[in-house]
């Protein structure tokens, strides 16, 4: 997983780049790590995986892996494995979960990120397994504890499983196609970006296919292939005849969707030809259409075995219609040449034509930077006259700090006369309401007195009162009735 792993060095596997950084293997076999085979296959387990893209080349490994069991790892309190890397394997990734899912999944931990390298685990169809390096194992135990167990997303029933790496082994390669040169030769760069793969400028992605990008750039790949050979991680399921159930020579009717068996097997697929008039069909294996009524393919487009790509089909060279005229073999082997012919030369022209882009955009930075050149000696010609404005904004400055003084001054004077008669306010106020309290003193005592005086006087009148009401019943008692006027007279005199 090496900077240029995008798809290896020059006479070197993927999996020699990948043992080539030192954080990744476990060491030379005669170091002490060695000594005790027995104890580590104890707390290990190998996981083998494949990688590259199946059509041109399948690197095959063994990836030696710590055990789930804490107890067995470590009798730490951490529970992490003693003399563990800074290095981790994600097993059991869904297939659906595309680069730029896991990216965002990881969340802050990207900055920490070296490289990733996606592999396949056998048995695990749907599923894809994948191998990080952190900058510092600090990273790594943190990675650990946040992801590990807990789901993808909330909507995901999968849970993450974090193993620790102990050593990543290959066992060989095999080459199902003959590779292009321009696969073959190294790409520093970016393919995205087209700057170079360096892990100080950012984490680095080798895909399932062995091609490398930055994780910032793989990231805003939404896709599931890869971006430079348009192999998909997420393969198609594989298919049955509808009617005998083998896999083998199928053939799908391009109007119903039919899948039947060639006539070299049970002859299901011609035979519902037949049945339904359907007349052309596509061999899944070939991706090439035939024409049951024309007995000969039919389609101008095939999909290269080498890359993956659709490239022209030129036509048979038989006139009969039947392809039973050429030898087989022969054709085919004329035709992958040609395809490869065709796949060799794009390789060249899209690598011209990134030289190219690259040779551009070189011009253009060049020229910005004799841009900014002519600006700054612009800029210092024009210098001496700013000196001169520079002068005159000093004495302006000084002016308006001299005015800003004075007036300084001027509101400082200001405020202390009015602090001044604040103060003699509050004193005529304090005086006023001094008055004020004597007033109303002077009145409350005034009050007091009358209503003191109130009270004798009403005193005094209840106590006559009382005094004369018995004089008046003895004189009435002893008396004789008067005449009219003395009883108006009586009145008069009681008040």
């Amino acid at each position: 997983m090496s900077p240029s792993s995008s798809t290896a060095h020059a006479g070197a596997s993927p999996g020699e780049v990948f043992r080539s950084q030192p954080a990744i293997i476990s060491g030379d076999p005669s170091d002490s790590s060695y000594s005790s085979s027995s104890s580590i296959s104890n707390i290990t387990q190998a996981f083998p995986f494949s990688s590259g893209n199946p059509r041109i080349e399948e690197t095959r490994g063994i990836m030696l892996l710590y055990r789930d069991d804490a107890d067995v790892v470590s009798t730490s309190p951490s529970h992490l494995p003693v003399g563990r890397k800074p290095l981790v394997c994600v097993l059991g990734v869904p297939n659906h979960m595309t680069y730029a899912d896991f990216c965002q999944f990881c969340g802050s931990f990207i900055q920490h990120i070296l490289e990733m390298r996606i592999v396949r685990n056998d048995g695990m169809e749907d599923r894809y397994s994948i191998l990080i390096r952190f900058d510092s194992q600090d990273s790594t135990d943190d990675f650990y504890k946040h992801f590990n167990g807990s789901r993808f997303s909330s909507l995901e029933v999968e849970a993450c499983r974090i193993l620790f790496t102990v050593d990543v082994q290959y066992t060989g390669s095999i080459e199902h196609a003959q590779a292009s040169s321009g696969s073959s030769t190294e790409q520093p760069s970016c393919p995205v970006c087209l700057e170079r793969l360096d892990q100080d400028m950012g984490g680095i992605l080798t895909t399932i296919c062995n091609h490398s990008f930055h994780c910032s750039c793989i990231s805003k790949w939404t896709d599931s292939s890869c971006p430079v050979c348009r192999y998909c991680q997420q393969q198609p399921e594989k298919s049955n005849c509808f009617v005998c159930q083998t896999s083998e020579n199928l053939w799908m009717c391009v109007i119903c969707g039919f899948v039947g068996c060639g006539r070299y097997k049970e002859g299901h697929a011609i035979r519902h030809w037949k049945d339904t008039e359907h007349c052309y069909s596509l061999e899944l294996e070939t991706q090439r259409v035939w024409d049951y009524a024309g007995d000969n393919y039919v389609h101008r487009l095939i999909q290269s075995k080498t890359d993956g790509k659709l490239v022209e089909l030129n036509p048979p060279y038989n006139e009969c219609g039947s392809c039973e005229c050429v030898d087989s073999g022969f054709s085919e082997a004329l035709l992958n040449s040609k395809v490869e012919a065709i796949v060799n030369e794009y390789n060249e022209l899209l690598a011209t034509q990134l030289e190219n882009q690259k040779v551009y955009f070189e011009l253009l930075l060049q020229e910005v930077k004799e841009g900014t050149e002519r600006e700054i000696s612009n800029a210092v010609e024009k210098a001496v006259p700013l000196k001169k404005m520079q002068a005159k904004l000093d004495r302006c400055v000084k002016e308006k700090k001299f005015l800003d003084d004075r007036s300084f001054c001027f509101y400082m004077q200001l405020n202390e006369n009015l602090l001044k008669n604040q103060e003699i306010w509050k004193a005529k106020i304090l005086e006023a309401e001094e008055r004020e309290k004597k007033t109303l003193k002077l009145k409350d005592d005034k009050i007091s007195d009358l209503e003191e005086q109130l009270r004798d006087l009403m005193l005094y009148l209840e106590t006559g009162k009382t005094v004369e009401q018995p004089s008046i019943s003895n004189e009435i008692k002893d008396g004789t009735a008067l005449p009219a006027s003395i009883e108006l007279s009586q009145p008069s005199s009681s008040k």
